[in-house]
């Protein structure tokens, strides 16, 4: 009897891990949403992240959420997480722009290579997850192709094999090299917005270190060290200092 008591709370548990439909309440929130409920919808949306649940369209109905609450830091926090997720999707970045022109700082970026550029915009083409698809396929193809080169016995066969498997075995490796770098910037590469109305950035990890510069909410950082309860973090412009942990919501 005891026994049955112990896993009873278990059981019950795992019931309403299983019980939870993510569509229905995701759906639930939507209609919440397209009937001016924000807060519900904001609640909803939450209840569909929490319990393991993330995609672009959901990060980007959240942050449109938010934004219709005026609460800015959040609306852009759940943009960029979209974003991260559909790099190139037109709507996203316009409301992620929308929701930049309502926060105070504006803060230039430093100007890039050109050739930097144009790696970004071929390396957005796909998420993650395409060009991981990509790089497999890609794999299987040059495996029959050099299946070819090697049992084929008409020798013009085996050189269109051997050069055109040259050619995959190249966007091959290609696809999974960016497949590799976006997965590293998801889950290495570590940004975050200002919750903070307003802050002072310091030269160090230290309340009593000299103040350099100023961020308010919304303002989006690069982490670069973490330390005890403070971040290193760097800014657009190139600009680094130290900020409490407390003052920012990752990416």
């Amino acid at each position: 009897m005891k026994k049955i008591l112990y896993i009873l709370p278990v059981f019950l548990l795992f019931s309403r891990v299983f019980a939870f439909d993510a569509n229905a309440t995701f759906t639930k929130a939507n209609e919440a949403y397209a009937q001016e409920m924000y807060a519900e919808a904001i609640d909803l949306y939450q209840q569909v992240i929490v319990v393991g649940y993330e995609s672009a369209e959901l990060y980007f109905n959240l942050g449109n959420a938010y934004y219709k609450q005026n609460e800015i830091p959040s609306a852009i926090l759940y943009y960029e997480k979209a974003k991260k997720l559909k790099p190139n999707d037109e709507d996203i970045d316009f409301n992620l722009n929308v929701a930049n022109t309502k926060i105070v700082d504006k803060i230039e970026p430093v100007p890039e290579f050109f050739l930097r550029n144009w790696w970004r915009s071929v390396y957005n083409v796909f998420s993650a997850d395409s060009w991981t698809k990509i790089c497999i396929v890609c794999l299987i193809v040059f495996f029959i192709l050099f299946g070819f080169y090697l049992f084929s016995k008409l020798m013009q066969v085996r050189k269109s094999a051997f050069y055109a498997g040259i050619i995959v075995l190249f966007f091959t490796l290609f696809s999974f090299t960016v497949a590799y770098q976006k997965y590293k910037l998801l889950t290495c590469q570590q940004e975050a917005i200002i919750f903070t109305p307003t802050i002072t950035v310091k030269s160090s990890p230290n309340p009593n270190s000299v103040d350099l510069f100023v961020l308010h909410e919304g303002s989006k950082v690069k982490i670069i060290e973490r330390l005890g309860e403070w971040s290193e973090i760097k800014i657009a412009n190139g600009s680094v200092g130290w900020l409490p942990k407390e003052a920012l919501n990752n990416i």
